[in-house]
């Protein structure tokens, strides 16, 4: 098992050194993810990588060769080196299930446990969910433009050979149907597609010879790329070659709105009726919403996608809200620093509907540390914190294929209450307010 240890910023480790010295190490505390504004334009986001973040958390572990490094670049004294070769964290995390929904100021995952164990976490959270929930809430945006047309995801060769894995799975989390990314389809189960470039097309001696040879090899289900040099010609070649029960023709450049028109009219004629059409190419859910009236049967997304089609990252801070003091007592605190502030106190969170049984409001419920703990909504109330990790012990429902399949239902489910403009991709206000409130006043008390 590989150390996730040292994927973290070196303050966090001075901070525990620090707080061992004086005694604060251990004082229990209670860190909030949240963001405080959605990227320009965006209506809503969409929590992606909590499985990879529990994965993660399990082979956070120090062992020799990190404690070496760290002794030897001295970045710790030999008191904290100690501390961290027997660590494991031993508190306890809550978060929205994976897949849901969120705007600004939800407290999407919830760590708590002594300050030292926990603080250490920041970077490792944060690095995760920020990547993921960024290309979670793009392909949200992709796969809502595309409605019942499925969009798959094609965008390894646009990012770091490890971020191409992570986007794949946020992707399946946010409706994609499939992946060109074969580690991604071994690691989460996820189906995986593909068949020719046009460097296969330009191999043989000429369009024919090459779709013949494909067609042969994978059989005519498979899906011909016929823009390498004409289309009309290549979608001729195409027929000739798969017969008119052939899978799928790929258009990979161009005009794709009309070009799906004429090509389709052109299949239709050759009696390639069944034959779908795939298209490509630097494709955004702006351009997949403008193809919507042509006659296209999937979308492939690649670039857009993985680099979070314009908004690369959602901005979440992890942030302590909550410390015991001497007499442990928990006690809230918060950050006053100007454009950064934070709301103090340990919270938790659950979904207001209206008549329409459409999601009305995100209600944040605060109070003393206690009462939030064990505060249960009411049954019109729906609760969306869910636990993720109790006193050490990872709940692995939430990882692997098993959590993506349960990641991209809650989406599903979730994208489908949010009122109906959630989905416009024209800028606007986040689709439903925060509601702050306490715990007494959801009781009915002052």
């Amino acid at each position: 098992m590989t150390s996730t240890a040292l994927l973290t910023d070196r303050y966090e480790l001075t901070m525990v050194q620090a707080a061992l010295a004086d005694g604060t190490a251990h004082r229990r505390s209670v860190f909030e993810v949240f963001t405080r504004s959605l990227p320009a334009g965006r209506r809503y986001g969409v929590l992606a990588g909590t499985g990879r973040v529990l994965d993660a958390l399990a082979s956070f572990r120090f062992g020799d060769a990190e404690l070496a490094w760290l002794e030897a670049e001295r970045v710790v004294d030999d008191r904290t080196l100690a501390w961290l070769a027997d660590y494991r964290f031993g508190g306890t995390i809550v978060g929205y299930a994976e897949g849901e929904t969120y705007v600004p100021g939800s407290p999407l995952m919830v760590v708590e446990g002594t300050f030292a164990e926990a603080v250490l976490l920041e970077t490792l959270v944060l690095s995760i969910l920020n990547f993921d929930s960024a290309i979670a809430a793009a392909a949200s945006r992709m796969t809502s433009a595309a409605v019942d047309r499925p969009c798959l995801e094609m965008g390894a060769r646009r990012a770091h050979e490890e971020a191409a894995v992570a986007a794949a799975r946020a992707a399946v989390v946010a409706g994609f149907a499939g992946t060109s990314n074969l580690e991604a389809g071994r690691r989460y189960g996820l189906p995986t597609i593909g068949t020719a470039a046009h460097a296969y097309t330009l191999l043989h001696d000429d369009e024919e010879e090459a779709f013949r040879s494909q067609v042969a090899s994978m059989g005519t289900g498979t899906t011909l790329l016929v823009d390498t040099y004409d289309v009309r010609r290549g979608v001729q070649r195409a027929v000739a070659a798969g017969g008119t029960g052939l899978g799928a023709v790929r258009l990979d450049s161009g005009d794709l709105g009309v070009l799906a028109i004429e090509v389709r009219r052109q299949l239709d004629g050759l009696g390639a009726r069944d034959t779908q059409i795939v298209v490509t190419s630097d494709l955004d859910e702006h351009a997949i919403a403008s193809l919507a009236v042509a006659p296209v049967d999937s979308y492939g997304v690649g670039t857009r996608l993985v680099t979070g089609s314009g908004a690369p990252t959602c901005g979440m801070v992890y942030k302590l809200v909550a410390r015991a003091d001497d007499d442990g007592t928990m006690q809230p605190v918060a950050k006053a620093s100007t454009s950064k502030t934070s709301v103090g106190g340990r919270k938790s969170a659950a979904r207001r509907y209206g008549p329409d049984g459409r999601a009305s409001a995100e209600v944040v419920a605060g109070g003393p540390d206690d009462e939030v703990a064990a505060w249960s909504p009411d049954d019109d109330l729906r609760p969306l914190h869910v636990p993720l990790v109790v006193d050490g012990a990872i709940d692995h429902r939430w990882t692997g294929a098993t959590g993506v399949r349960l990641a991209a239902e809650r989406h599903r489910a979730s994208r489908d209450e949010l009122p109906r403009g959630a989905r416009r991709l024209s800028a606007g206000e986040p689709t439903i307010p925060t509601e702050r409130t306490t715990v007494a006043r959801l009781a009915g008390r002052p």
